[in-house]
């Protein structure tokens, strides 16, 4: 388990990735062409994809070539293509929103598809999430669109399913963050680029605006955002990083009140608070349980070790000692006989 700052660190990058993604349906409404959505998507993927290729300078290996593959088409192409949907049929608020249903819908694949059971304080943060979001869009203007509303739902089933399966192989045979994202976004760009001329045609004409929303969408939405969100994937709990997830929804909602001119009522402002409550208590760190200690049996009382009586020293004498002690008596020639 993480340290407390370490959480707190890999909490906040986290949150650089829904906040990033909470300014895409701005973007993606005010400044893109509205009816090529295949192109936007895959002039979104494919950028950020070979940047972080050309830093990761690593190849998929074994398995990966089919994870890569499969990954790229959740997280990345289909994922995409939704958003770029439903961000040009639904308000801001309402779009963003409707992605904040992540931790509960994580939290049922991570525990059908890895066995992760959530810890109750995870959960109910999700919950209470989950009713704070329901207070954002019970507040928004007008009656939502519902082709716009099955693209949102079908992006969030989509990537949540690709989030769990990411974290499950990241598990089993580990690669870099940055690799393993860049590999995503190639295959998902790539497809994206096949389908596109298919299904919508030659590329749409772009504008200076179109251009910079373009760049931002692909390296900061994209390429920074996905690399913060496995960050925190590989470091946290499957659920509290669905639920730093809601940050979306608050950036969506903020930003299409400053930019785009839509409505914040009191309602709206309400399920921010607890949207942002929500986030706070899934992160928090638990409390630490002081380890018991198992009483130990009485030992009976021992004897006090009686001190050793040191023995007489023993004089110990040399030959010439002896020798000098041997007397000697008679004459010279009784002495060399004797």
């Amino acid at each position: 388990m993480p340290s407390v700052e370490a959480k707190l660190r890999w909490t906040l990058v986290t949150a650089i990735a829904p906040i990033a993604w909470g300014s895409t349906y701005v973007v993606t409404k005010h400044a893109l062409p509205a009816d090529a959505a295949v192109w936007g998507a895959a002039f979104r993927a494919a950028p950020a994809g070979l940047l972080l290729l050309l830093l990761a300078r690593r190849l998929p290996h074994g398995a990966w070539w089919g994870r890569a593959l499969l990954l790229g088409t959740t997280n990345v192409g289909l994922f995409f293509w939704l958003v770029y949907v439903a961000a040009q049929r639904l308000p801001s608020s309402v779009a963003s929103v409707v992605m904040a249903g992540a931790p509960l819908v994580m939290l049922a694949m991570a525990w059908a598809i890895d066995g992760d059971r959530p810890r109750l304080q995870g959960a109910l943060a999700s919950v209470v999430g989950l009713g704070g979001v329901v207070l954002v869009v019970g507040g928004a203007v007008g009656a939502p669109d519902g082709w716009g509303l099955a693209a949102s739902g079908a992006a969030l089933l989509s990537s949540s399913v690709g989030f769990v399966l990411a974290r499950r192989w990241n598990r089993i045979d580990p690669v870099p963050v940055v690799a393993s994202t860049a590999w995503q976004l190639v295959a998902g760009g790539a497809a994206l680029l096949v389908a596109a001329p298919l299904l919508e045609g030659a590329p749409p004409a772009v504008d200076v605006p179109a251009v910079a929303g373009y760049a931002y969408l692909s390296l900061v939405t994209t390429a920074l955002a996905f690399v913060c969100w496995f960050n925190g994937l590989s470091r946290l709990g499957v659920v509290e990083v669905g639920v730093i997830g809601l940050l979306n929804p608050v950036t969506g909602v903020l930003l299409g009140t400053a930019v785009g001119g839509e409505h914040l009522g009191l309602v709206q402002a309400l399920g921010i608070m607890v949207v942002l409550g929500a986030v706070v208590v899934a992160n928090r760190p638990p409390r630490p349980v002081a380890p018991t200690v198992a009483p130990t049996a009485a030992e009976p009382p021992t004897r006090p070790a009686s001190r050793p009586v040191a023995a007489a020293p023993v004089a110990r004498r040399s030959e010439e000692d002896l020798v000098c002690a041997v007397p000697v008596t008679g004459s010279p020639r009784a002495r060399a006989t004797s």
